[in-house]
């Protein structure tokens, strides 16, 4: 199992989010659940960033949303840093 770390610029990013995006919630909750549980659960659809955001991985919440968050794996601590629709976080 695996450790979660909010930043701060998460933490109010996240509130700001599901206050826009109420519907969401369920399904954030789902993927931070899974998060949690195991990162490479194939429904997260994790994969590495490129270029300037290298150090980084991502998660899809929704597809038809396309939301993304932003974390870095250090041992067992996952450190999540942003979230939002993939142009917001791009």
């Amino acid at each position: 199992m695996y450790k979660l770390i909010e930043t701060s610029s998460y933490a109010k990013k996240i509130r700001k989010f599901l206050k826009k995006h109420p519907n969401i919630f369920k399904k954030y909750t789902k993927t931070i659940f899974f998060l949690e549980k195991d990162p490479h659960h194939p429904s997260l659809r994790l994969h590495e960033l490129q270029g300037s955001l290298s150090e980084y991985h991502s998660i899809s919440i929704d597809l038809e949303c396309r939301i993304i968050i932003d974390f870095i794996i250090v041992n067992d601590v996952i450190y999540l840093i942003d979230i939002g629709s993939h142009d917001e976080v791009y």
